[in-house]
């Protein structure tokens, strides 16, 4: 009769078997599935408004919602490059703790990998063929190494904790924002269809990798990780801040007009609310996310967690 130990490695084991079957199946091209030789269509918007917040700047007309709505969708696909740049170079280093041991981990870790150093290619494609198209003057000013350094140096536990979030409110972006919109750039939306079903998969291996850290750490040193995860999810803001002001000013000088400084502060603010938006509170209030989280920490570390975050979640 199999014991309980033995009945969790069985199910765990057949997650990670899961995802390779998965990852098997979906295997995408670059070029044959995504681009197909297309370019981007500039007279439709990239991001959705979900996202973007366009809505709260009644005094853009169409064209000016269109523009602040592809600027947005650019860095959107930059911070995703930005992002994998790390999550590979952890992925890749923690498989081999499976090198030795679990086959079936290991090839879906090395799996991982390999289709997030896909993902930095797909959109380091997509920032240029964007440059291609749109006013010349946009910087993308985080730098991918330099902010993957930073990353890393904190506990394994926390970066985990940092990926899975991510990878989650991927998963709910595309469903409920970027699927649905019918109005959206066909190119930029298949790039984000394409990246989400794999990222799917992803988000489990986050989970089963999360918790495997977990069950490693003594109380006090899972007490220091979740602080941590609070610089994390700081750092993020502050990357997400200084993209924010330079994609304003780059919105000023481009869209062919001028606003009173009422409106360039609403603007600058919109600006700033959709990224804290879609790069953490989407994730942080997603149901999930907070179950996985909820099952590795005390009370008091949630409510840590939730009063350092207050001023982002509003």
């Amino acid at each position: 009769m199999q014991t309980m130990q033995t009945m969790q490695h069985t199910a765990t084991s057949d997650r990670y078997a899961k995802c390779i079957e998965t990852s098997k199946r979906i295997r995408w091209d670059i070029d044959r599935d995504v681009i197909r030789g297309r370019t981007f269509d500039v007279s439709k918007k990239f991001l959705p408004d979900g996202l973007s917040k366009v809505a709260r700047l009644p005094f853009l007309d169409a064209g000016e919602k269109r523009l602040m709505s592809q600027i947005q969708g650019r860095t959107y696909a930059n911070m995703f490059g930005l992002v994998e740049r790390y999550v590979g170079a952890k992925m890749l280093d923690i498989s081999r703790e499976h090198s030795l041991g679990d086959q079936t981990a290991f090839e879906a870790l090395v799996r991982f990998t390999d289709e997030e150093l896909k993902h930095q290619e797909l959109f380091r494609r997509v920032e240029a063929m964007a440059a291609a198209d749109m006013p010349p003057g946009y910087t993308f000013v985080p730098k991918p190494n330099d902010v993957a350094g930073a990353v890393l140096s904190k506990s394994t536990w926390a970066v985990l904790g940092l990926t899975c979030h991510i990878e989650l409110f991927t998963q709910v972006h595309y469903r409920q924002s970027i699927e649905p919109d019918l109005a959206l750039s066909e190119l930029w939306k298949d790039v984000f269809l394409f990246h989400w079903k794999e990222e799917s998969q992803h988000a489990i291996l986050d989970e089963l990798e999360w918790q495997r850290e977990d069950a490693k750490l003594t109380p006090e040193q899972r007490d220091a990780a979740v602080g941590d995860l609070i610089d994390l999810v700081a750092a993020v803001d502050g990357v997400v801040q200084v993209q924010a002001a330079a994609d304003a000013d780059y919105f000023l000088r481009v869209c062919g007009r001028t606003f009173d400084e009422a409106q360039m502060r609403q603007l600058r603010q919109t600006m700033l609310d959709a990224y804290r938006w879609q790069f953490i509170v989407s994730g942080i209030e997603n149901e999930r996310f907070q179950k996985i989280l909820g099952g590795l920490i005390t009370k008091p570390q949630f409510n840590r967690i939730g009063a350092a975050l207050a001023p982002l979640m509003h």
